[in-house]
C-alpha cells in the first residue's frame, strides 16, 4: 500500500521538475481509436512505490502524466526539517484522503484509486498484463505476494537495532536465507513455456521479481544489489523471467532516460 511519508525523509534529490508528462509512440487515428482513457500518477520525485506503476504505463507504450511531488530540506539529511509545500497542500485540501494521506494515488479519468498494489494489479489488467485467464491472473498475483512477504521479512533483519547482531543478520539474510526463499518461490513457479513466469508473456509478477532482485537501483541497491542478483543462480525460471524483462525495449529506454533520483 501507500508508504508512510517519513520514508521519503531519507530523501534530498528536488532538482527534477514537480510535473513531467511521459510521452509515447501512440498515436491512434483519431477517426477511428476509442478514446483512452486519461491517466495521472501522483508521487514522490522518487523510484519508491511509483516505479512499478511507471513501468507499465511505459510498457503498453500509454501517455500518462508523471506527477512528481517535490520535496526538500532545511538541514540535508536532518529528518525534522523536511519541506514538502506542495504535498501538505494537497493534503489539507483533501486530495490524498483516497490514499489515507499517503502518496501515491492515481487518477484515471479524475476517478481515484490509492494503495500502490491496487494501482498496479489495476493497470496491469488494464493493459494485458494480468495472464490470459483468471487462473493465470491467481498465479501472478500469488508471485507478487510472495515478493511482499520477502520484503517484509528483511525489514525485520533491517530493523534490528544492535549493530553486531544486524551486521551477522545482513550476512546471514545474503548468503543463506534470500538464496533459500527464492528456492522455494522458483518451486512455486507454474509450469510454462518460459522464459516469463506465468503464460507466454510478460506480466506483472515478471516486472515485480526484476524489481525486487535484478533492476538497475532496485530494491536491494543500498545494501547488497550482487547478492540480491546470486540468490537466483540455482533458479532458472525466476533468472530466465529477470534476464527476458532486462531486454523489453520500452523497459530499457525508461531506465536509461527517467529522472535520475536518489531511491
Amino acid at each position: 500500500g501507500g508508504s508512510s511519508s517519513s520514508v521519503f525523509l531519507l530523501l534530498n534529490n528536488t532538482e527534477n521538475n514537480n510535473t513531467t508528462l511521459i510521452a509515447t509512440d501512440r498515436a491512434p487515428s483519431p477517426a477511428t481509436a476509442p478514446t483512452m482513457p486519461s491517466y495521472k500518477l501522483h508521487y514522490f520525485d522518487i523510484r519508491g512505490l511509483g516505479e512499478l506503476p511507471r513501468w507499465l504505463f511505459k510498457l503498453a507504450k500509454v501517455d500518462f502524466e508523471d506527477h512528481r511531488i517535490g520535496f526538500s530540506f532545511g538541514v540535508p539529511g536532518d529528518f525534522s526539517t523536511i519541506q514538502r509545500p506542495e504535498f501538505d497542500s494537497m493534503k489539507a485540501a483533501g486530495e490524498l484522503d483516497v490514499s489515507l494521506g499517503k502518496v501515491p494515488f492515481l487518477e484515471v479519468d479524475g476517478k481515484k484509486i490509492g494503495q500502490s498494489k491496487a494501482i498496479e494489479r489495476f493497470l496491469a489488467r488494464e493493459f494485458g498484463f494480468m495472464g490470459a485467464d483468471s487462473v493465470e491472473a491467481a498465479q501472478i498475483d500469488q508471485l507478487c505476494e510472495t515478493v511482499i512477504d520477502f520484503k517484509n521479512a528483511y525489514q525485520k533483519v533491517k530493523g534490528i537495532q544492535d549493530a553486531t547482531e544486524k551486521e551477522a543478520a545482513m550476512k546471514k539474510w545474503f548468503e543463506e536465507d534470500l538464496p533459500a526463499n527464492v528456492a522455494l518461490a522458483e518451486k512455486s513457479v507454474p509450469p510454462g513455456p518460459g522464459p516469463f513466469l506465468v503464460g507466454s508473456k510478460v506480466s506483472l509478477a515478471d516486472l515485480v521479481w526484476y524489481s525486487f532482485l535484478a533492476a538497475p537501483k532496485g530494491y536491494f541497491y543500498d545494501d547488497n544489489a550482487e547478492g540480491a542478483k546470486a540468490s537466483m543462480d540455482k533458479c532458472p525460471r525466476i533468472k530466465a523471467s529477470t534476464e527476458a524483462v532486462a531486454q523489453i525495449p520500452e523497459l530499457q529506454e525508461w531506465l536509461k532516460t527517467r529522472p535520475e533520483t536518489p531511491m
